[in-house]
């Protein structure tokens, strides 16, 4: 099986930038490997400093736009995590989780947690199908 790193236009060169050592999306065999994705404006390379809505927003956007640049989708995720500073967020993140995946929805762990190094709240990595 190859491991073969993906690159994804915006993300990829805001990790070079930053020099973190990480791939956004690793694509080995049959599964895509979505690293932790913050809400990032990939035109811009900032995060985005909002409410939660829209930081979840924003982080879904990222996780589709780097599960397509692996060939893959977000019908193809088989398991999300959800790592958040404040549990109380959850029914939010609900909210507009659902509308990124309105049918058979993935298996998930919605795990809070102190804060990041970044002013921002929220980061989702996954697991999907190639």
């Amino acid at each position: 099986m190859e491991k073969v790193i993906c690159e994804v236009p915006g993300l990829s060169d805001f990790i070079r930038k930053q020099n973190f050592p990480l791939s956004p999306v690793v694509r080995a065999g049959d599964f895509v490997f979505v690293s932790g994705l913050p809400p990032l404006d990939r035109d811009t390379g900032d995060f985005v400093i909002s409410d939660i809505t829209r930081q979840t927003e924003m982080v879904l956007d990222n996780v589709k736009h780097a599960l397509e640049c692996a060939g893959s989708s977000l019908d193809k995720v088989v398991k999300a995590t959800v790592y958040i500073t404040n549990a109380a967020y959850f029914h939010t993140v609900n909210e507009v989780y659902r509308r990124y995946f309105p049918h058979d929805p993935p298996a998930r762990s919605f795990v809070a947690m102190s804060s990041w190094a970044q002013p921002f709240d929220i980061e989702i990595e996954c697991i999907a199908l190639a």
